[in-house]
C-alpha cells in the first residue's frame, strides 16, 4: 500500500489533465473511476494551490485542476474518467476575491428600479464567476476561533470562502429583516435573502 501511495505522490499532476479539456467544470459527479491513492497536492486556506510544497504559478493549470475537483464527505479528489487521486484542502477549495452588484431594471423609472431584483456576482480566485441564488446560497457559520466563516456554494458540495474584503462589502450593504422571530442582517440576490448574522 505504501509503495502505491508513494508512486501516486510522485505522479506528474499535469498528466491528469490529458483526459479533460479546459471548457469549464467537468461532470465529475458522473465519473466513478478507481481510487489511485494520495497526491502531494494541497489547497491552502488562502486558495493557493501547492504541489510538493511549491505553489502552482500557472493560473491556467489551477483553473484546469479546479474543474476536475470533487468532494466526497469531507475529502477532496481530482477526478478524471479513469483516475481518482486524493488531495488536501485546508478550508474551502475556492476563494471569492471580488463581488459585483448588478441591478435589474436599469433605465426604468425610479419606482420600478426600487423593486428591481439585485444580483450579487462573485469572482473566484480561479476566474470563475458565480451569482448568489437559490442554487448558490451564501452561508455564514462560526469558525473555531469564533470569527464568521462566510461561504458561497459553487457546485456539487464545493464552496468558496468569501474573502475578507468581499464579506465586509456584504456587511456594508446588509439590510435588517425579521426571520422566524429573529432580527437578522442579510443581503438579497436573485430574489433570495441570505442571512449574515443575528442582531
Amino acid at each position: 500500500m505504501q509503495d502505491k501511495r508513494n508512486a501516486v505522490a510522485s505522479l506528474d499532476p499535469y498528466s491528469l489533465t490529458r483526459h479533460v479539456s479546459d471548457t469549464g467544470p467537468a461532470p465529475v459527479h458522473l465519473w466513478n473511476p478507481p481510487f489511485c491513492g494520495d497526491m502531494d497536492m494541497r489547497i491552502a486556506a488562502d486558495g493557493v494551490w501547492y504541489h510538493e510544497g511549491r505553489p502552482i504559478r500557472r493560473q491556467a493549470m489551477v483553473r484546469l485542476f479546479s474543474s476536475i475537483l470533487k468532494r466526497e464527505d469531507d475529502e477532496y479528489f481530482l477526478v478524471t474518467p479513469v483516475e481518482k487521486v486524493r488531495i488536501q484542502v485546508e478550508d474551502c477549495p475556492f476563494v471569492a476575491v471580488l463581488m459585483d452588484v448588478e441591478k435589474k431594471g436599469k433605465g426604468k423609472p425610479e419606482r420600478e428600479r426600487r423593486r428591481a431584483r439585485q444580483r450579487l456576482v462573485f469572482t473566484l480566485n480561479t476566474g470563475e464567476q458565480i451569482s448568489a441564488d437559490a442554487n448558490h446560497p451564501i452561508e455564514v457559520t462560526t469558525a473555531v476561533d469564533g470569527q464568521p466563516h462566510p461561504t458561497l456554494h459553487v457546485r456539487n458540495q464545493l464552496r468558496a470562502l468569501l474573502g475578507r474584503n468581499v464579506f465586509y462589502a456584504l456587511v456594508e450593504m446588509a439590510e435588517v429583516q425579521e426571520v422566524d422571530g429573529r432580527t437578522v442582517s442579510g443581503v438579497r440576490s436573485e430574489g433570495c435573502f441570505f442571512e449574515l448574522g443575528n442582531l
